[in-house]
């Protein structure tokens, strides 16, 4: 499952980047509005960072206008992706947009029935948000399976990109059943980085090595040619 960094945040996608934790990018106007900065400009810099996808969400709500932003879009790579709204409108855009080879996100999908509709519209992923769905009472994790078992059994080619994730368990949940990507947050990617026994190993190892040092009575280099 691939994993893509939820940001708009330029030194967080560089540390994960760097560190080979991340497919690709996902941002949205919240995020963008974050920063505090020209997010056309921010999310050309985005575009040209990151050698994987990069969803770059509309702002227009009407097909002409969600087509128009979406041209404008893809324009910025051959790795940018169309981010457009699980409605009617959207449909009819992504339908356009991919007849044109664009690829297409569709956003804020929560149920199975919207996953098959994004999906015979021609989008390139389609975003369920799980954890928007948990904080009614709902079971996020059951659209997921739900869509993976509609586009298996129907051999479609939408991929499934997992979002609104709260915690590494959703990360996990959703490789296990299968889903060909998430986007997590970098909060939640760094929790995935982190557990107690991982530090108090590698604090039981190095205090081993400075009390071997103690034994022969100098200090020990880490190891020589």
């Amino acid at each position: 499952m691939k994993i893509f960094a939820d940001t708009a945040d330029i030194q967080q996608i560089k540390k994960f980047l760097d560190m080979g934790a991340i497919d690709g990018v996902t941002t949205n106007p919240t995020l963008l509005a974050k920063q505090a900065v020209d997010p056309a400009e921010q999310v050309e810099k985005i575009v040209k960072l990151v050698p994987g996808p990069v969803s770059v969400e509309v702002i227009s709500t009407d097909y002409e206008g969600i087509v128009g932003e979406g041209k404008r879009i893809a324009e910025l790579g051959d790795n940018a992706v169309v981010k457009a709204p699980m409605t009617q409108n959207g449909l009819r855009a992504v339908k356009a947009l991919s007849h044109e080879g664009i690829k297409t996100n569709v956003t804020l999908v929560f149920s199975p029935s919207q996953s098959l509709l994004a999906a015979k519209a021609g989008a390139t992923y389609v975003s369920p948000f799980i954890g928007r769905l948990d904080d009614i009472g709902q079971d996020g994790m059951s659209v997921v399976r739900q869509s993976l078992e509609i586009f298996r059994n129907n051999s479609l080619g939408t991929q499934l990109l997992v979002a609104s994730i709260r915690h590494p368990l959703h990360v996990i949940e959703s490789a296990k059943l299968g889903a060909h990507a998430a986007t997590v947050p970098p909060d939640v990617i760094d929790k995935m980085f982190n557990h107690p026994l991982t530090e108090t190993g590698l604090k039981r190892f190095l205090d081993d090595w400075e009390l071997l040092g103690k034994k022969l009575g100098s200090s020990i280099a880490p190891y020589r040619n």
